[in-house]
């Protein structure tokens, strides 16, 4: 797929097939996130790859605003050391590559970042010294969901050498 098709097309989803998603889609997810580049390159980031469904279960159990995680059929839980002051930057750049990385493959995800943190520390074995910033959930969607997406033009967003000033490309 087209770097920028991939962009334009991506939407999130909330509900996922039961189609299973292979392996080498999982481990290429993977991949993704551990070539984005990082501040000073650091890579600063530790992914938990969530697929055992009783774990899934558990992930939506320790959620406050990721309940719909239950029917994914695989979660990544990205870890950042938060002595970095780019580390949410460089989470952001993860989950990006990831999610563009599975949406090539058909696979859709969504992300949220409301959970007990002592549920998930106790449950998931999170090491002290590393946060839990993130949980993105994969899976097949339910229906197509590739479409066009409700955003602001061009022109209320970017301008051309200073605030306000339209752009002329």
């Amino acid at each position: 797929m087209d770097t920028f098709d991939a962009i334009a097309t991506k939407m999130e989803s909330r509900e996922y097939s039961q189609k299973p998603v292979p392996a080498d889609v999982k481990r290429k997810v993977l991949e993704a996130a551990r070539l984005t580049a990082s501040g000073m390159n650091y890579q600063e980031w530790k992914l938990i790859l969530v697929q055992e469904p009783s774990r899934i279960k558990k992930l939506a159990e320790d959620s406050t605003t990721g309940q719909w995680v239950a029917s994914a059929n695989f979660a990544v839980m990205v870890l950042m050391e938060p002595k970095y002051n780019f580390n949410m930057l460089d989470a952001g750049r993860v989950v990006q590559d990831m999610q563009l990385a599975a949406w090539n493959y058909g696979v859709s995800s969504r992300i949220f970042t409301g959970f007990n943190k002592e549920m998930m520390q106790k449950d998931f074995g999170l090491p002290p010294g590393l946060v839990l910033t993130v949980v993105v959930g994969f899976g097949y969607p339910v229906k197509k969901i590739k479409g066009k997406k409700n955003r602001l033009p061009l022109s209320e967003v970017a301008f051309e050498d200073r605030y306000g000033q339209k752009l002329k490309v």
